[in-house]
């Protein structure tokens, strides 16, 4: 585990300088431009901002657009071998499944269709199962890419958080406009409850308009926040306790090092129980804001 936090040790106490927890803590969880590995720090590509109007996008390489496309290539990659696998068993016998590896990735992917996706969304709902899977699978290796040696956690970034939630509110925003049609759809905007008197009307609209607004935006905002909050915090703890480690050291006192130690081990594993949790809680509220959204009676 200390292999993890070396750069951020030499990071947090410079040659000559004192040991500043709070410097490693945010080195790790900042993103940057630069990337530590075993072997030297690799500095990554970058690039000239693309002006469009008054928007500037900058499409550098950092450390947690990197890990994302690890996070990628990682569900791709295994994905598409599961597929493969499950394709030629099944072919080689209606009773038979992939076995090994691949039996754990169906095992997942048959979870997500039945429990998650189809259990939430309800009739119609097959045709976004391939996005609360890949959601789920994105997010989970992105999750654990943060626990291993020298990598990173991308949801431990807002923007990433948040580009995934706003991902999701299109989803479910275009699944409500096609099940319900312009006129359904907007009634979830401008809603009346059926049977009101006609002068109660007006008021009505004035009053649920901006909640029913507000409401639609809330959503991501919480799938935004809970999964960066979640990824922070844990991150935040094990750095402390690394942290501790340390100082304890510095001060001589070894016998007070196992406990942070201890303590530090135990929040790891915890994450790696955070990192798949957190991910499905993504995943089921997608589908059941889209199921929600669908039957909006």
């Amino acid at each position: 585990m200390m292999g993890k936090f070396m750069p951020l040790l030499a990071a947090a106490a410079p040659e000559g300088g004192e040991f500043d927890i709070k410097e490693m803590i945010l080195h790790h969880l900042a993103d940057s431009n630069e990337w530590e590995t075993p072997f030297g720090v690799i500095h990554l590509p970058q690039f000239a901002p693309v002006q469009i109007g008054p928007i500037s996008l900058d499409f550098s390489i950092t450390k947690h657009v990197l890990f994302m496309g690890f996070a990628a290539i990682l569900v791709a990659v295994i994905l598409i071998l599961a597929a493969r696998d499950a394709a030629r068993e099944h072919r080689a016998g209606a009773e038979r499944g992939p076995k090994g590896a691949a039996n754990v990735v169906e095992a997942f992917i048959l979870f997500l269709r039945d429990e998650v996706a189809l259990k939430n969304i309800g009739h119609g709902g097959e045709r976004y199962v391939p996005y609360v899977i890949t959601v789920f699978f994105f997010i989970l290796f992105c999750n654990l890419l943060g626990l291993i040696p020298w990598g990173a956690s991308p949801t431990g970034n807002i923007s990433v958080t948040a580009t995934l939630a706003v991902l999701t509110f299109i989803v479910v925003e275009v699944a409500g406009m096609k099940a319900l049609g312009f006129k359904g759809y907007m009634s979830t905007i401008f809603y009346v409850p059926k049977g009101l008197p006609k002068p109660l009307v007006p008021i009505m609209l004035i009053i649920m308009t901006p909640v029913e607004f507000l409401g639609k935006l809330t959503k991501p905002f919480a799938l935004a926040i809970r999964l960066y909050a979640n990824m922070t915090a844990g991150h935040a703890i094990v750095l402390a306790l690394t942290g501790l480690l340390v100082l304890s050291s510095m001060a001589n006192a070894l016998f007070v090092a196992p406990a942070p130690v201890l303590m530090a081990i135990a929040i790891m594993i915890l994450e790696v129980f955070v990192a798949f949790l957190q991910a499905y809680i993504f995943a089921m509220l997608s589908a059941v804001f889209i199921g929600l959204i669908r039957h909006a009676h």
